[in-house]
């Protein structure tokens, strides 16, 4: 078993994180619960900046919200120094609600609305990430009723392809995300937007996938980039002042996983633009990254309370869970794997072989395959690993189960930060059946 950041386990045999019993905070909060170590969140956040400083080049680390958002979240962040990435007009409003600084705030997305360039544009975040040709003539419209100009991205897909899940692949060039960087496209768009008085082109964007183990995906998009960048400086006397490389940083989420250090991606991440840089003897652009799962995958656990069992004589036995597929879909969407123990009973033989099953209606929503546990009882506590990224992000209704809350937990003290739902909640948007008039 390997525990992650703060986790350890107490002299009561139970798993302690952050300080804090699970066991007590089960008990105080219900089931599911998402429980965060902040002092592990802190910790990777500094690893990025502090990799940047040590290389000696100007950057910005954005948090990809899309991983986790909550007003406490972005305000944890905020108090990091870190930049936000968010790509939706929701995720933007729980920024701004949160007080995060708007000048670090990149809005990204492939189909931003109207109204959302404008909120973005009314709070004058940071940077817009264009994404096609429909955003680029949203926000030539739109920079008529500003007096500043609007400071963009555009994403290009590099045409590289990272070795992960096809789902979560996204730097290819077959992609919805982004101008193709081999086709032609980037380069209407760069002459499109150099036209726009309003419109300020600050630099190049790519992201090559999710849950990366090596550099080598990124040396390469670097590559393809600056092979670009040095035919639009002869071209239009253009040099991007921003580089992005997005992120997908991957962790580890079982014993087959080996993710690098974050420094290590740094390191070959800066040490791959200063090679080009240096040859075409330009000015070093400032490079940006978004980590996202990287900062709360393994920051993350969620607790959950065993129920009902069936065994099937010869093949396994079922343990049935008071979440699933709820408030983690990754198992059902991605064949996602996960490593747990019971909470209550860590140190016990894990000599038994079980399969988690959630309670949701669904065959196919099963958490874990084959876990080793001790005989596991109904009120025990199962507590599941690295599911900070994407598990209260992706939760749903289904079934019409209330989504979990979610405790920060630090220095010996739990913090509610996100209030579980309530049955009450499930229905506050539900209008009843209109009466039917009778005609005389």
């Amino acid at each position: 078993m390997f525990l992650h950041g703060t986790s350890e386990i107490n002299e009561h045999g139970h798993l302690e994180i952050g300080g804090v019993d699970t066991v007590t905070l089960a008990k105080d909060y219900g089931t599911p619960l998402y429980i965060y170590d902040v002092a592990l969140i802190r910790e990777r956040a500094r690893s990025f900046k502090q990799a940047f400083e040590k290389m000696g080049v100007r950057a910005q680390v954005a948090y990809a919200s899309k991983a986790f958002s909550s007003i406490a979240m972005f305000q944890l962040v905020a108090e990091e120094g870190l930049s936000l990435d968010v790509v939706s007009g929701g995720e933007l409003y729980t920024a701004i609600a949160s007080g995060f600084p708007s000048s670090r705030i990149h809005l990204h997305g492939n189909n931003k609305s109207y109204h959302e360039l404008k909120m973005a544009l009314d709070h004058e975040v940071g940077c817009i990430v264009v994404d096609n040709f429909y955003e680029i003539e949203l926000l030539k419209g739109l920079s008529t009723q500003y007096k500043r100009k609007i400071p963009v991205l555009l994403r290009v897909t590099p045409g590289v392809e990272a070795h992960t899940h096809d789902y979560i692949t996204t730097g290819q060039e077959d992609s919805k995300f982004g101008f193709g960087l081999l086709n032609g496209q980037i380069e209407q768009a760069i002459e499109t937007i150099l036209n726009i008085e309003g419109i300020h082109l600050l630099g190049i964007h790519c992201h090559i996938g999710s849950q990366i183990f090596d550099t080598a995906g990124f040396v390469l998009a670097a590559e393809r980039v600056f092979e670009k960048i040095k035919e639009w400086k002869e071209s239009y006397s253009f040099i991007p002042e921003v580089v992005n490389l997005g992120g997908g940083f991957g962790i580890r989420y079982t014993e087959d996983d080996e993710p690098l250090p974050a420094t290590y991606y740094v390191e070959q991440i800066v040490e791959a633009v200063k090679k080009h840089v240096n040859e075409m003897g330009i000015n070093m652009p400032e490079i940006w990254i978004e980590p996202g799962r990287s900062l709360v995958g393994d920051a993350g656990t969620t607790l959950y309370t065993v129920g009902s069992k069936k065994t099937v004589p010869n093949i396994r036995e079922y343990v049935a869970i008071d979440g699933g597929m709820s408030d983690n879909i990754r198992p059902a969407l991605y064949q996602a794997k996960y490593e747990a123990v019971l909470a209550n009973r860590v140190t016990e033989k894990h000599d038994k072989e079980v399969s988690i099953a959630g309670k949701c209606c669904e065959s196919g929503d099963m958490l874990i395959w084959d876990l080793p546990l001790p005989e596991v009882k109904a009120e025990d506590i199962l507590a599941v690993f690295c599911t900070g990224a994407y598990g209260y992000s992706m939760a749903n209704n289904y079934n019409r189960i209330p989504r979990p809350a979610v405790v920060f937990v630090e220095n010996g003290e739990a913090q509610l930060v996100v209030k579980r739902e309530s049955f009450e909640d499930l229905i506050v948007n539900d209008l009843p059946l209109k009466t039917k008039i009778t005609q005389k």
